[in-house]
């Protein structure tokens, strides 16, 4: 089989199937142009989705192609092809989400950037420590990341919500609601974590009417995807007062416009798209499963619905 890799890290890439994986006959190349040409050769193709998104908008298509993010938008732009197989990277980002929502959870609870502050200005800071035991922690979105957040955060002694495109049981959470009945999670909850994808139903979805519902000392972070929030209400909502701070980490636009409010945001905290990057060794073990799977006819781990958009 023949696979094309379209990859920043294409080398890497490229390296760890050949060894993982010697049967495959492998073609990439950083130059787009030698990608296009290659394309038309390739049944299978593996890589970044805005990459990949390039060669479909030049009419080259594959029969299954393998994302290497989480979220897949730019494979869903209006006017590319939806008539092939696609899987998005799964099983792969739950420890780092986890890690990456825990060290500002902890940084929160301990004050971390206000002791920061205490300490250039040489004050002696001897506030007691806050603890995780007992708060409660909303993840906005519980598929494959999610759950796996939570199952990190329960040895913590947190009490778990979620909240899904649809009501459901699902363990370890207490309740996991539908996306309708967002206003009202928000408002019981210690720590808002959202990690939904992006579709038509999550854009704009945490507007200055959901920031009001929140409590004021609830913190909100958004590891998700930057549409869902409404930047200018954000920035309103933190300097009224609707809630305690925010991290955010996926934006709209990025890198962040230099005049963009989020830079001098009260109580706002910028991380710069690095909650759960994407490793080349675990995302060629998951292709390589897959493609097993592919080759033997059978189901695909991550296979996206197109009609659902992930």
């Amino acid at each position: 089989m023949r696979v094309l890799i379209a990859e920043h890290d294409h080398a890497r890439y490229a390296a760890l199937l050949r060894a993982a994986a010697p049967e495959l006959e492998i073609l990439t190349s950083g130059d787009s142009a030698e990608l296009a040409r290659q394309a038309p050769r390739c049944p299978v193709w593996l890589g970044q989705p805005d990459l990949l998104a390039s060669l479909l908008r030049q009419g080259h298509q594959p029969r299954w192609l393998q994302s290497t993010w989480a979220g897949i938008t730019p494979l869903l732009a209006d006017g590319l092809p939806r008539d092939y197989r696609l899987t998005r990277a799964v099983g792969i980002f739950g420890q780092v989400m986890a890690e990456y929502m825990l060290t500002y959870m902890l940084g929160h609870e301990r004050e971390v950037l206000s002791r920061l502050v205490s300490q250039v200005e040489r004050r002696w800071d001897d506030r007691p420590g806050r603890t995780l035991e007992g708060r409660r922690v909303l993840i906005v979105g519980t598929g494959d990341i999610g759950q796996r957040v939570a199952e990190f955060l329960q040895p913590f002694g947190v009490v778990l919500y979620g909240v899904a495109s649809n009501a459901r049981e699902q363990a370890p959470f207490v309740e996991v609601a539908a996306l309708a009945d967002l206003p009202r999670m928000v408002g019981q909850v210690d720590y808002v974590l959202n990690l939904l994808p992006d579709t038509p139903a999550t854009h704009d979805l945490y507007n200055a009417a959901l920031f009001k519902c929140f409590q004021p000392t609830a913190l909100f972070i958004n590891a998700g995807r930057g549409a869902a929030v409404v930047d200018a209400d954000l920035v309103a909502a933190l300097k009224e007062g609707h809630l305690a701070g925010a991290v955010i980490d996926v934006c709209r636009q990025e890198p962040l416009p230099r005049q963009h409010p989020f830079w001098t945001a009260w109580g706002l905290l910028l991380t710069g798209h690095s909650s759960a990057p994407t490793s080349p060794a675990a995302m060629v073990r998951l292709f390589v499963e897959n493609m097993r799977a592919y080759e033997a006819g059978q189901g695909l781990r991550g296979e996206v619905d197109f009609a659902r958009g992930y």
